[in-house]
């Protein structure tokens, strides 16, 4: 038997090299796949490997003979071959035992003088070699194997490192576009890069990046109402932002699904009929409703409302550069009397731009701590601002409105629907 190795583009290439050697009567005993290696093996394409055998037929065979092609069959073999070959079954008729002992004995003595001791030591080494030689290649394609597996891990492992670098990517682009400043989204990538994602899959890095960003977000509060009574809120914020609607909102949803008796104060003298839209949302609640024209004026307002849950003071809007009106707000809120307790709630609008709301986050920052109310969602398609303002001034998000129906149209503050927008869901 004649065992040789035959390289080819293709698997077909290969065979047919094999069969134009040994001819038809090869048997193909192994077929490999060499995958190339190296910095640019993404540009190279793989070659086979086929391991083919053929039978030798002779008319006759003699000692000398068998010896020669036991040679020739030790040269041709690789002994770093990597398949395992086992020699097929003699065929043909099968002869009793004593044809069998008789033609061996009549053999040793036509061949007697070529069975010399050189030929036998010789032969004898050949046969040892034969022997180990199976176990050898056993080993061998036991090595191979274990090398193409580890080739494939790796292959499979850089097929996936390309993904989740193309997806994340992706996801950088989808926050940029959904407005949530650079800065942030890259604290968000720095914070991804901790973790193993190269080993991770697409699913595991989404929703690593989801919980991280709807911690950033904190947990969301509505207006707590267990402490002393009455407790004071304060509504501020620029004009136009939707402060006036915004409180009666929230007072519908006190009021209607929790119960609570609610008043109201309205600070914002400066609006023309400012106090009648008030007013109209205090006749259709059956809430009172009491205007203050100074900060003196605001403890006797609230002293008449003892009896409430809740006192919802509406403001007056004042842009973040009048250091007047500023002075004015800071007075008022500041004069609460000692004994109640109050929060203000800082309405700001997802349609302006983050520079301005930096700004104005500072300014009411000198004249209050504040939780944050988000306006005007529904005439927006990015809600990127939320997150960045949220980062910026570190005030708690706590309702969200996206309309003007009342009391339909807000809803505390929900993380994880905003981070799914903001990750480009739906």
């Amino acid at each position: 038997m004649t065992i040789k190795k035959f390289q080819g583009k293709t698997e077909a290439e290969a065979v047919e090299k094999a069969r134009a050697e040994f001819g038809a009567e090869a048997v193909i005993m192994n077929v490999k796949e060499i995958k190339p290696r190296g910095f640019f093996k993404s540009f190279k394409s793989s070659t086979f490997e086929v391991t083919a055998a053929v039978e030798e037929k002779e008319s006759h065979v003699d000692s000398g003979t068998t010896l020669k092609n036991m040679q020739k069959m030790h040269e041709t073999i690789n002994m770093a071959a990597d398949e395992p070959i086992s020699i097929p079954p003699i065929s043909g008729t099968e002869m009793d035992q004593n044809k069998a002992e008789k033609s061996a004995i009549e053999f040793l003595k036509r061949n007697a003088s070529l069975l010399k001791k050189e030929d036998m030591v010789e032969r004898e080494r050949i046969e040892e070699k034969l022997e180990n030689l199976q176990s050898i290649l056993e080993k061998q394609l036991v090595s191979d194997k274990s090398q193409d597996t580890e080739e494939k891990e790796i292959a499979k492992q850089d097929v996936k490192k390309n993904e989740n670098l193309s997806f994340i990517k992706v996801l950088y682009e989808t926050l940029i576009s959904n407005e949530v400043h650079e800065k942030y989204v890259n604290q968000i990538m720095d914070e991804l890069e901790k973790v193993n994602w190269n080993g991770n899959s697409v699913d595991s890095i989404l929703s690593n990046v989801y919980q991280k960003m709807i911690l950033k977000f904190g947990q969301p509060h509505g207006i707590d109402l267990s402490g002393k009574k009455p407790k004071i809120v304060f509504f501020v914020g620029p004009t136009g932002v939707g402060k006036t609607t915004t409180l009666a909102k929230i007072a519908s949803r006190l009021k209607v699904e929790q119960g609570k008796k609610v008043a109201f104060l309205t600070a914002d003298t400066y609006r023309i009929a400012a106090a009648e839209q008030l007013r109209t949302y205090a006749n259709i609640l059956d809430t009172p409703l009491a205007i203050i024209y100074s900060a003196e004026e605001l403890n006797q307002g609230i002293e008449q409302m003892e009896n409430y849950d809740v006192i919802l003071v509406d403001t007056a809007g004042f842009s973040h550069k009048s250091l007047g009106q500023k002075e004015d707000m800071k007075k008022l809120i500041q004069s609460v009397d000692a004994k109640y307790e109050s929060e203000v709630y800082l309405a700001l609008s997802a349609t302006t731009k983050y520079k301005d709301l930096m700004e104005i986050a500072d300014v009411y920052k000198e004249i209050s701590d504040y939780k944050l109310v988000f306006t005007k969602l529904d005439e927006t398609t990015t809600y990127g601002n939320i997150l960045n303002i949220k980062l910026y001034s570190d005030a708690q998000v706590s309702y969200i409105t996206n309309g003007q129906n009342v009391p339909d149209d807000i809803e505390v503050f929900n993380s994880q629907k905003i981070v799914k927008r903001l990750l480009g869901g739906s």
